[in-house]
């Protein structure tokens, strides 16, 4: 095995501590690259031969050294590759890592049984297309002629969905992804059920992205959202990402990716206690292409987005910000006025004295 997939427990309000996770696992290998929210990969190759220890014995090492310094558990996956070592991160348990063997026809036989969603990259979308053509697994994706999935998903994808699904992933670890990607986070005081108050964290969380990318003159592609809900297994996290289609840093954008995401989840009378959005696949502003427009509202909001940082940066964060951010919170304890009956006196007014 030559990587891990770690995925670490992070209970609410740790999010601060994944930095100092990726530090230890940089202890092992330089080759640590994060998954946000809670994982990262890391690429033990020389690793193993400097420590003496195959990959799952250095998985024990850090679960332990991770549990002893911040209290928090981990499950793990190992594989040959980046794609194996993930999908076997989510089938792991705490102390029980799995493990994709290294031989050809191992990977091939670990994925065959998958679901064709398991396959990270994959979407929705394509997997409604190959399903209602009977191919839900990966070992009949596998099995399918070539030019039969390309003329369903296209040329390029085709050919690489065959590939991953036989076992060949192409992909690499790639270092120092920590540094590529911006939080802003919204906590409940309590189990929050208003959706009007979820979607206004949400607002408030894209707007805060938003100016602190343009601060640093950087652009986002993608957008992360987590939802930490209250059920009956403890505070459980969603998670939702969806790549915009160009990459920037504009809030409205940003918000209205947000709120798609959040209506993605389907969540019903759910309890939130806290809300993180992340803006990852970071680059320089100056590097970004922008799909001219011709209306001229979005040019004018996006004056206003201007004039509003500059604002901002002078006279503070709340300087200025929008209405549904100003209004104070709905107070859903409090009583009704009651009604005078009908042919009830007014009460005497008091004398000026």
């Amino acid at each position: 095995m030559t990587v891990l997939c770690v995925r670490f427990g992070l209970a609410p309000g740790q999010d601060g501590v994944m930095s100092q996770l990726l530090a230890l696992l940089g202890e092992f290998t330089p080759l640590v690259q994060a998954l946000p929210p809670d994982g990262a990969l890391a690429d033990l190759r020389g690793a193993e031969r400097y420590f003496g220890r195959d990959a799952v014995q250095l998985a024990e090492v850090i679960r332990v050294r991770a549990l002893a310094r911040h209290g928090v558990d981990c499950v793990v996956g190992a594989g040959p590759t980046p794609v194996p070592a993930r999908m076997a991160a989510a089938e792991a348990e705490p102390g029980r890592p799995r493990v994709v063997p290294e031989e050809a026809d191992g990977v091939g036989e670990f994925l065959s049984g998958r679901p064709v969603a398991a396959l990270p990259g994959v979407g929705r979308a394509t997997v409604r297309t190959l399903d209602s053509y009977g191919l839900d697994t990966l070992g009949r994706v596998a099995a399918a002629p070539l030019p039969a999935l390309q003329r369903l998903l296209g040329a390029r994808a085709g050919r690489e969905l065959r590939e991953r699904a036989r076992g060949t992933d192409r992909s690499r670890v790639v270092p120092d992804a920590a540094a590529r990607s911006l939080t802003a986070e919204r906590r409940f005081d309590r189990d929050e059920l208003d959706p009007f108050l979820h979607r206004r964290a949400l607002l408030a969380a894209a707007g805060e992205l938003g100016a602190g990318l343009r601060a640093e003159h950087q652009v986002c592609r993608t957008l992360s959202l987590t939802v930490r809900c209250v059920g009956r297994t403890g505070h459980a996290g969603l998670t939702r990402s969806r790549r915009l289609p160009e990459a920037g840093a504009h809030s409205a954008v940003l918000s209205a990716a947000a709120y798609r995401m959040y209506e993605s989840l389907g969540l019903q009378r759910a309890r939130v206690r806290g809300i993180l959005l992340r803006a990852e696949g970071l680059g320089p502003a100056e590097s970004a292409s922008r799909q001219l427009s011709f209306d001229p509202v979005d040019d004018k909001l996006r004056r206003i987005e201007e004039v509003a940082d500059r604002a901002r940066a002078k006279f503070g964060p709340r300087a200025v910000m929008p209405g549904t951010l100003a209004e104070p919170d709905p107070k859903p304890h409090a009583k009704p006025e009651s009604k005078r009956r009908r042919g009830t006196p007014d009460p005497p007014a008091k004398k000026a004295g």
